[in-house]
């Protein structure tokens, strides 16, 4: 049944215009995205076989132009109009770390790093570079790895620091393949950039973990 014949109430848009898009299924926010649906598929129906051919939204979210090409239903004006809102949506947090301390909107911080690594399938090391004030001043991923482990050089860290005049550093990485609890070599690379780190007085503030929606925060957990 085409969506239009639906109860107001069921439809995704209305939905979202009177309770929010909080309570909307992750097809219902696909199917206002995708506008329509093809021929034997209403929205719904399309943004439900999406989610199960990319296996959920972040998948999908990480899709080249080559995989939506072989989806019935979307091709590359979806994918440039998925591009084109990814993006907005990191500008929109880049914008609000750089307007105020990073530690007084960890969600943003959370956010803007789950958009940027939290779905990587390898891990990468992922560094905010921040002024006196605390402010973002850069975010740059610094090394990638494999599915379970990076290498990350002390020496870059600490040049890219001072490249970008940092006063203070929030570092970060994904655990695509298990839980966002620290390795004791994540435990050991944390103190060693700490203290590689406090030789030119720059300090590091939290070393967050990402593995889906798991977070851990070395700061938060008194680590640091």
């Amino acid at each position: 049944m085409p969506i239009r014949d639906w109860p107001a109430t069921e439809r995704p848009r209305e939905k979202l215009i009177s309770q929010g898009a909080n309570v909307l299924t992750d097809a219902e926010l696909l199917a206002i995205f995708l506008r329509s649906g093809v021929r034997g598929q209403n929205a719904i129906e399309l943004a439900r076989a999406c989610l199960e051919h990319f296996g959920g939204l972040a998948p999908l979210c990480r899709a080249t132009l080559a995989d939506f090409s072989g989806l019935i239903g979307v091709g590359p004006a979806k994918y440039a109009q998925l591009q084109a809102a990814l993006e907005m949506t990191k500008r929109t947090l880049d914008e609000t770390l750089r307007s105020g301390p990073v530690l007084s909107s960890s969600r943003a911080v959370r956010d803007f790093l789950a958009l940027h690594i939290g779905g990587q399938p390898i891990e990468v090391f992922f560094v905010l570079f921040l002024d006196p004030q605390n402010r973002l001043l850069e975010a740059r991923e610094l090394a990638r790895g494999t599915l379970t482990h990076t290498s990350v050089y002390p020496r870059e860290v600490v040049r890219a620091a001072l490249a970008c005049n940092a006063a203070s550093v929030v570092l970060a990485h994904n655990h695509p393949a298990g839980r966002a609890e620290p390795s004791p070599g994540d435990t050991a690379l944390t103190h060693t950039l700490e203290a590689a780190l406090a030789l030119v007085d720059i300090r590091v503030l939290d070393h967050i973990i990402l593995a889906g929606n798991e977070v851990f925060s070395f700061s938060a957990d008194g680590q640091l």
